[in-house]
């Protein structure tokens, strides 16, 4: 299958709350992707790294991981710069172990300075990740996320430069997000084809055969993203963003974050299998 759906953390229904646990019932939804997430932290030792790893292998469910919220490369106090570039090299770190492909995370605050400004701390910070990543030769692919409200640092033209100026460096590209801080656009086949048709012009195959998505449902304001809803009661065109997804071919994971997870992450895979009828 061109995309493997799969859910933001250990599915509602899994009885057993482990990492293993939701690998597990992933398999048993017919499902095919998990994304850990260390969001409030990265609390997951190299041993449990390896056992969650193996199971993951077994039963053939991909894994991502969110690293932690608290990561600002534009932090106005040094300290916190560093603190962030940690968080993202102790997430890449046990996801080597794990067997991740990629690991996502919020890059920065804008803090009232302009996009150029912000871009080129990014740009830095991440290009000292990447360095010290690549001599330890470990391929993760880092992956900064597109963010759902102005005052972050992430739109799709942002996102898609961080890509082009680090090896490595490739989107998460959250519709959701998207939809919610340009106040209610990209929620038709043709604005989704043109995201999609964006990023591969500018990233070529090598995002077109790894792509990383989020998707939800979304309830929104003038200043962005407020809350994630389940699908059915928001007004995100699913079905046209799955459609526009087959068109184009791409391969790689589609993670669902709706607060019902898997129920959402199946009516996504239902969609796109119908789409190949």
């Amino acid at each position: 299958m061109p995309l493997l759906f799969g859910t933001a953390g250990v599915p509602i229904s899994s009885k057993d709350r482990s990492s293993e646990g939701g690998v597990r019932r992933i398999r048993e939804l017919d499902l095919g992707a998990l994304e850990l997430e260390f969001v409030q932290g990265v609390r997951m030792g190299e041993e449990k790294a390896k056992k969650v790893g193996a199971v993951a292998q077994e039963d053939n469910v991909a894994l991502s991981c969110h690293a932690p919220y608290y990561i600002n490369l534009n932090s106005r106090e040094p300290e916190k710069i560093t603190a962030s570039r940690d968080r993202i090299l102790h997430t890449s770190r046990l996801s080597k172990i794990l067997g991740v492909r990629s690991v996502i995370f919020h890059p920065a605050f804008n803090h009232d300075d302009p996009s150029n400004v912000v871009l080129e701390r990014v740009v830095r910070e991440l290009s000292l990740v990447r360095d010290t990543l690549d001599a330890e030769e470990n391929h993760v692919v880092l992956r900064p996320e597109t963010t759902g409200k102005g005052t972050q640092f992430g739109d799709l033209a942002e996102t898609i430069r961080i890509s082009k100026e680090v090896p490595g460096v490739l989107p998460c590209i959250d519709f959701s997000h998207l939809h919610a801080r340009t106040n209610g656009r990209y929620n038709s086949y043709d604005e989704f084809c043109e995201i999609l048709d964006l990023t591969a012009e500018e990233l070529g195959d090598r995002w077109v055969k790894n792509v990383h998505f989020h998707i939800s449902g979304i309830e929104y304001g003038l200043k962005g993203e407020k809350r994630h809803l389940v699908l059915k009661e928001s007004d995100l065109r699913y079905e046209e963003l799955m459609k526009a997804c087959h068109s184009f071919g791409v391969e790689g994971l589609a993670i669902c974050e709706s607060p019902n997870l898997e129920d959402d992450a199946l009516l996504l895979q239902r969609t796109y299998l119908a789409l190949a009828k």
